[in-house]
């Protein structure tokens, strides 16, 4: 079925609609107290990602209670690492650890059993797609080449990526060498959500905002531009969202260099820059998260004036990057109900 009456793809075909529809990113997590509860029955975060009966659990936790109009597949971009025997794991109190890459690692890169290894994302994308309702877009993910690339070179987050910025400078062709197979790797997977249910999916850029001009259209233009590209060859009708956080005046021509169908804004971009970006296509955002937080009429006042500014062109709702754990469920429900009695 194509899911025409999905409000979320709706949008992304480039239809206006009042209200918007809106989904959250990491909509299903920590902040939700029937998430913490599953989490603590699943043994490690990757075991929680790779089995199918709790993924789509914690998966579908938020659009009961809250009735989203998208559902986004609860798994990690650290997936494509882990993938890659690349020893992922997430360390209490410290986030993800992996074994960092170098030159004769690149160059060792096999993507042979890779999309094998990741079955069992497929399989809940699958059963996601037969449990949600009709009416809620599904969407798949994956992180894109240069912020995956960051964690595969430092072994873990770092505040400003230096470790993958220096080793970029250090080692051109190697770098250029990961991103493209990381670009190759993740389109097989995204083809392969797509596949398996997910009405679009979006490409997830965290670190975007680290570059400079000429890094970012090399590192992050460029893959997510090869990514898109090789899935569309394959998935003609495929729809993309593509997120690049912090990308700031980068943005303005990152839908036409990358092929996106929608960007997603951070809450640092302007509701009037974010206007004109809107005038190429859909946008989704972009409420500070902290918001969330705080609640009330700090929370009130900045979705009006989203609304106000966006809301008659195509939209999808969302923050400007993911809810944090310490967000009241409360708030969000008068969030929706907030961006739903616009009329």
């Amino acid at each position: 079925m194509t899911g025409t009456h999905r409000k979320v793809l709706e949008v992304l075909n480039g239809k206006t609609l009042v209200p918007p529809p809106i989904w959250l990113m990491r909509q299903a997590g920590r902040y939700l107290p029937e998430y913490r509860e599953t989490r603590a029955s699943a043994g490690s975060f990757l075991e929680l990602c790779y089995t199918p009966d709790l993924a789509v659990e914690v998966t579908l936790q938020p659009i009961r209670r809250y009735g989203f109009d998208a559902a986004i597949l609860f798994s990690d971009i650290l997936v494509i690492p882990d993938a890659l025997q690349r020893n992922v794991r997430f360390e209490e109190g410290h986030g993800p650890r992996m074994d960092p890459i170098d030159e004769d690692g690149i160059a060792e890169l096999s993507a042979e059993g890779v999309i094998g290894h990741l079955a069992p994302v497929f399989e809940t994308v699958s059963r996601l797609r037969r449990q949600l309702p009709e009416e809620t877009t599904l969407l798949g993910f994956c992180g894109a080449p240069w912020t995956v690339a960051t964690y595969m070179i430092a072994g873990r987050g770092t505040p400003d990526q230096a470790p993958a910025r220096l080793f970029a400078y250090r080692h051109p062709k190697a770098f250029d060498q990961l991103l493209a197979f990381l670009a190759d790797i993740s389109a097989d997977y995204l083809v392969a959500q797509i596949d398996a249910g997910a009405d679009a999916v979006q490409i997830f850029d965290s670190w975007a905002g680290v570059l400079g001009e000429e890094e970012f259209a090399r590192y992050a233009v460029e893959p997510v531009r090869r990514m898109i590209a090789s899935v569309r060859a394959r998935r003609p009708s495929a729809r993309i969202i593509a997120f690049a956080k912090g990308a700031g005046l980068f943005l303005k021509d990152y839908r036409r260099l990358t092929g996106a169908d929608a960007i997603g804004l951070d809450w640092s971009v302007p509701l009037s820059f974010a206007a004109e970006l809107q005038k190429d296509g859909p946008i989704q955002g972009n409420l500070d998260p902290m918001r969330v937080v705080a609640g009330g009429a700090a929370m009130e006042s900045a979705i009006d004036r989203i609304l106000d500014v966006l809301g008659q062109g195509p939209l999808i709702f969302n923050l400007g990057h993911g809810i944090t754990p310490d967000a009241d469920p409360e708030n969000v429900a008068a969030l929706v109900a907030r961006v739903r009695g616009r009329r």
